[in-house]
């Protein structure tokens, strides 16, 4: 009997092993910060985001400047053509937006015909800003007509149907640049394993003149895309949210929310250990990370979908209305970005995210979307994430 007990009991402290093993057990030693090191030199690197980041910072900056911006200088820091920027560096930059815009490898490698509609959305919203809300910008807004409408303090600049282009652009751009580059380009398998990649990483063989092997320059270029623009690059979330305007923004803004506090954590973890797990030749526990950035990036872009169509909904003025909504319209966008766990499938399909749109869109646009439209589009978005639209809407 004795026997028996200590058999039990030795097979279920092995079982609870086994199981912890499964999601937190590695055969190395996890970094406090996003710092590694190869011959006492950082092999860290992820400057062509960081350049992605302060040129698309520019661009939505541009589409303001009712003054100055033509719809070709716009197009130009689109594609970073004929020295758009004000700063020379960009300018001197081989990197721009444009290239990588929907232009994952698992998304649209074999669909190039969707991202070119992509892409030409985005150069349509900039057309669209230059030739009907530039010369409408003293014109009062209403319904059918561009112009501009106060939110309290502030000033917006609508089209016919209230829809800020300055928004929709920059919203989208969370999902179609950073979102696909980070989750559905160079989080992926097909990249990060490509060619000899594996060998040279097991090899610990540094790409051409550089210190770092392919992969774990491909898994700080994801990484880059949401950490880019941050002061402490090595340990970003003490300044998360309020290091640019896009994905560190708002993952910090649904950190903030209690609802979902601690995505901020999960994120820069996984990305942490994941590139440890590279260093280690550990890509099971790669991927395993990987999965996990996927399904807290594309949690949060489902949120903040949620939190400002219904933001639009509650607002007591009609220029604080169509801000919000402007804003969940490009989350929405964003949506198609995104990327379920373990699978090859974003949550809303393309075909899906524009039925949302459409129907925000329909008719007067946001002058005369009812609270039911927001309402359901917000519940199919909160229910395939897995939260309330009350939790979100907070």
């Amino acid at each position: 009997m004795k026997l028996h007990y200590i058999f039990l009991l030795v097979s279920a402290l092995f079982l609870a092993s086994c199981n912890d093993d499964d999601n937190i057990s590695v055969g190395f030693e996890e970094p406090a910060t996003y710092s590694f090191n190869r011959n006492g030199e950082s092999t860290v690197s992820f400057g062509g985001q960081s350049d992605r980041i302060a040129m698309a910072e520019e661009l939505i900056s541009e589409f303001k400047n009712f003054d100055g911006a033509t719809e070709q200088k716009l197009l130009n820091m689109f594609t970073n053509t004929d020295n758009p920027f004000s700063n020379a560096d960009l300018n001197a930059s081989s990197k721009n937006i444009k290239s990588k815009t929907a232009a994952s490898k698992d998304y649209f490698a074999s669909n190039t015909a969707e991202a070119a509609t992509i892409k030409q959305d985005f150069e349509n919203w900039i057309s669209a800003q230059v030739n009907e809300v530039f010369p409408a910008q003293n014109t009062e807004a209403s319904q059918g007509v561009a112009g501009q409408i106060a939110d309290g303090t502030s000033t917006r600049y609508v089209s016919a149907k209230g829809l800020e282009y300055n928004q929709a652009f920059a919203k989208s751009l969370i999902g179609a640049l950073m979102t696909d580059q980070a989750l559905n380009n160079y989080l992926s398998p097909i990249v990060l394993d490509e060619s000899t990649n594996v060998a040279d990483n097991d090899a610990g063989t540094v790409a051409e003149g550089k210190n770092y092997t392919t992969m774990e320059h491909k898994w700080d270029e994801a990484y880059g895309y949401i950490y880019g623009a941050s002061q402490d690059k090595a340990n970003p979330n003490a300044t998360i949210g309020s290091d640019d305007s896009f994905l560190n923004k708002y993952i910090g803004k649904v950190n903030g929310d209690e609802d979902f506090a601690g995505i901020a954590d999960n994120i820069f973890n996984a990305f942490k250990k994941g590139r440890a797990a590279i260093v280690a030749k550990q890509y099971d526990v790669r991927d395993q990370q990987a999965a996990i950035i996927r399904e807290n990036v594309s949690k949060a872009i489902g949120v903040r979908a949620v939190h400002y169509l219904q933001a639009g909904k509650t607002a007591s003025e009609m220029g604080g209305k169509f801000h919000d909504l402007s804003e969940g319209f490009g989350f929405v966008y964003s949506l198609q970005f995104t990327r379920v766990p373990n699978t090859n499938q974003p949550y809303f399909t393309n075909v899906e995210v524009d039925q949302m749109l459409s129907e925000l869109m329909a008719n007067g646009g946001f002058w005369t979307v009812s609270d039911e439209t927001i309402d359901s589009i917000s519940e199919e978005i909160a229910n395939k994430f897995g939260f309330s639209v009350s939790e979100a809407a907070n």
